[in-house]
This record gives structure tokens, C-alpha cells and sequence, in this order.
């Protein structure tokens, strides 16, 4: 794995950080938005594993 996949994970665990402050700033739940963080980490993950296998 090349440095620029690792820059390429490192920056969208960074806008899932991003996306969990915003859903904190609008007062929901902290179960509601680990749920969505864990739902966008997989999907961002499964986008991953295909652009891998496609390059």
C-alpha cells in the first residue's frame, strides 16, 4: 500500500470526524450518531476495497 492510500484513508476518517462533530452539534444522540459514523465508515470502506481492486 503506497503512502497515497494511507493520505487517502487518514483524510476520510478525518471528514468522519467531521461528520460526527456536525451531528453532535445538532444535539443527537450519541448512540444515533456512532450508528451513522459506523454506517458511513462501512460504506466509505466498501468504496475503498473497490477502487483498490479496480487499481
Amino acid at each position: 500500500m503506497s503512502s497515497f492510500n494511507w493520505v487517502s484513508i487518514v483524510a476520510l476518517v478525518g471528514y468522519l470526524v467531521l461528520a460526527l462533530a456536525a451531528l453532535r452539534s445538532q444535539h443527537i444522540s450519541l448512540g444515533k450518531a456512532a450508528r451513522l459514523a459506523l454506517i458511513w465508515f462501512g460504506i466509505f470502506l466498501v468504496v475503498a476495497i473497490i477502487f483498490n481492486n479496480i487499481g
